[in-house]
């Protein structure tokens, strides 16, 4: 069924701010973000069924960081892997082989990264929508289509159980159903593909020797000969990627095919599952249609490539704070229309960061299949560092219409020395400044006189929540190059400076959207 929504005339039953259209690991973290900015929310989910082969999700600091200010940072910890699960990566000619490269992840942040269930990371965070009373969840209740409005949309659900419909009428409609989004069909938005997708096979199986051998020397992810190991981080399970021919399919014996592209002998105790799969590194023509948005693998399309879910995490916090803004009355057009651009945007370059690390990976089959010298491979990863670590997000700096660019460069050139606080980059916050931050914009202030403070008293006068953190700590003003730093929810810098502007209302205009010239 089109936006348009042939047929779809009902009366609405139900009303709602914000319908969340997908409970898994993205809709629930979006409601949560609603609720945290104190907007009601619908969230419908059809009958939730296990995976047949769970995984687990790697979390980098900064996702934990985000999940650390709506109070899951724990909840993760609690039934994560640990920080001692395996997440480094290792190059072979062959298992028996030495290891021609080896890297181990490390962070910076004041969270460390987790790897962590992505099933039970998802049921827990239902449990903790289903207990929010600002979120109304509806477990096994279906989407059916939508009718796109002006200044709504009306959208058709069908109950479980009963199959009686129902309609809701969303001020907004969030789409955080997955890789095959019927919201997404609803708007008939199209998935661009970077390229001509290449067939796959993944072997899901149980090996005691291969946990031993790299799994328990802190190894989750092992490139050899013509294919990759990834430990899925329980029981023993590990799954095997081995790319096919144009004319190839799954085998009826796939662990011979297994044992043919890592040339080496491999008895598993137990296949759990074979799957074929595309590679797709996708992203969605446009992330809006009016009040509706599409959110996380809705609008990019790149797994199985990457196990990481930053950037759909990513998408759901930055889509939160902005409706939650529009909704709440302060924030103005431009802020809401900046999600497309600052998360699009972010998608396109993850997509091209994949793509170069995937043809790394192919490019050192083929010349380990060619019989390359261990020489040659190691001056061909050591020539390509920047692409033989994980396949994770490219960064978090951003350029946005909603971010303040004064006079000095946002950008710093590559023998500069850039400066500690950016206007779009991450604040460079420990955990004890981040558990300061506002649930809103946050005005720190490390001046001496307090300069923060009549400008703080201003927004609050125009209806915009900003707290103010005055803080003299010195390792704070050691790292921060600004006395006056403007934070948002999701904690970029918005605006910096060394002293209070002339024109504060200017400012304010801009980083709120009420004006983005």
């Amino acid at each position: 069924m089109s936006a348009q929504g042939v047929g779809l005339l009902a009366t609405p039953a139900l009303r709602t701010e914000v319908l969340v259209v997908g409970a898994g690991t993205v809709g629930a973290i979006l409601a949560l973000e609603l609720a945290h900015h104190n907007v009601t929310s619908i969230v419908v989910e059809r009958a939730v069924s296990e995976p047949r082969h769970p995984g687990f999700d790697l979390l980098a600091g900064r996702s934990m960081e985000l999940l650390r200010r709506l109070g899951l940072a724990t909840l993760v910890r609690q039934h994560g892997a640990g920080p001692d699960e395996p997440t480094g990566l290792q190059w072979s000619q062959g298992l028996d082989d030495p290891p021609i490269l080896t890297s181990v992840g490390c962070t910076v942040q004041a969270e460390g990264r987790q790897r962590v269930s992505g099933a039970r990371f998802a049921k827990h965070l239902r449990d903790a929508a289903r207990r929010h009373p600002l979120i109304d969840l509806r477990e096994g209740w279906t989407f059916a289509g939508l009718r796109v409005e002006s200044d709504c949309a009306v959208a058709e659900l069908v109950a479980a159980g009963t199959g009686d419909r129902h309609f809701v009428e969303a001020r907004h409609v969030a789409g955080c159903d997955g890789a095959h989004s019927t919201v997404r069909r609803c708007l008939e938005v199209p998935m661009e593909r970077l390229s001509t997708p290449a067939q796959h096979c993944s072997v899901h199986f149980r090996s005691e020797d291969l946990t031993r051998r790299f799994a328990r020397r802190g190894l989750s992810t092992v490139i050899v000969g013509g294919g990759a190991l990834v430990s899925r981080g329980d029981d023993d399970t590990w799954i095997g990627h081995l790319r096919l021919g144009p004319e190839e399919s799954i085998t009826t014996d796939p662990v011979a095919g297994l044992r043919a592209a890592l040339a080496v002998r491999l008895d598993p105790e137990e296949v759990l599952g074979v799957t074929q799969w595309e590679d797709s590194l996708a992203v969605a023509a446009t992330y809006q249609r009016g009040p509706a948005y599409l959110v996380g693998e809705a609008a990019h399309r790149f797994h199985p490539v990457t196990e990481s879910a930053d950037i759909s995490i990513g998408d759901a916090v930055d889509l939160g704070w902005k409706l939650a803004a529009a909704i709440n009355g302060w924030g103005g057009p431009g802020l809401l229309a900046s999600y497309e651009g600052e998360r699009r945007q972010r998608a396109l370059i993850d997509r091209e960061m994949l793509a170069r690390s995937l043809e790394t990976r192919r490019r050192f089959s083929r010349l380990a299949k060619a019989g390359a010298t261990r020489e040659l491979l190691a001056e061909v990863l050591r020539q390509e560092a920047h692409r033989t670590g994980d396949a994770g997000p490219a960064g978090e700096r951003i350029a946005s219409p909603v971010i303040w660019a004064d006079d000095h460069p946002q950008w710093s050139l590559p023998d500069e020395v850039p400066p500690t606080v950016t206007p779009g980059a991450l604040v460079p916050a420990g955990a004890q400044l981040l558990d300061r931050l506002g649930p809103e914009l946050t005005l720190v202030d490390l001046t001496d006189d307090d300069a923060g403070r009549p400008l703080v008293a201003a927004a609050r006068k125009r209806g915009i929540p900003v707290a103010h953190v005055v803080t003299a700590d010195p390792a704070v003003r050691t790292h921060w190059d600004h006395p006056l730093v403007l934070v948002r929810p999701d904690q970029h810098v918005a605006w910096r400076a060394k002293s209070a502007p002339d024109d504060w209302e200017r400012v304010l205009d801009l980083v709120t959207g009420c004006k983005t010239t």
